[in-house]
């Protein structure tokens, strides 16, 4: 259990675009597996917020991180494969998303069902038939 007044410092970040899971390493020895899903519809940024309001995100459950960029010492820009890169992932975001991923997982799902929304990809309207 951490103390109240951690101030995390990640230490490493790996990326396993093939399980779509960025491992998180901090400065107390603590590593968390966070779906690239997870960190997409929890992005802290004013477009999922929705200025206070927080904005259902759905259909991400094959959203994966095209590119990580270092902000300073305190945080990274993710940009998602789905073009969302408005969001600034301070160390402190990252921490509380992984001691807290099981509960604010949970209450995702509970979200989506309650508005009878969808984790699964929407059909990629860019595919061309051909008769």
């Amino acid at each position: 259990m951490t103390s109240p007044d951690y101030n995390p410092v990640v230490t490493a970040l790996n990326l396993k675009r093939k399980s779509r899971i960025l491992e998180v390493t901090f400065d107390n020895g603590q590593t968390f597996q966070l779906s690239c899903e997870m960190l997409r519809v929890y992005s802290p940024s004013a477009e999922v917020h929705g200025h206070g309001n927080p904005v259902l995100v759905t259909h991400k459950k094959n959203v994966n991180i095209k590119a990580l960029d270092p902000v300073g010492n305190y945080a990274v820009k993710i940009t998602f494969d789905d073009g969302h890169n408005t969001g600034l992932f301070s160390w402190k975001v990252l921490h509380d998303l992984g001691t807290h991923q099981v509960d604010l997982w949970e209450k995702y799902l509970a979200r989506l069902r309650a508005e009878k929304a969808s984790r699964e990809p929407l059909i990629d309207m860019a595919v061309k038939y051909h008769n």
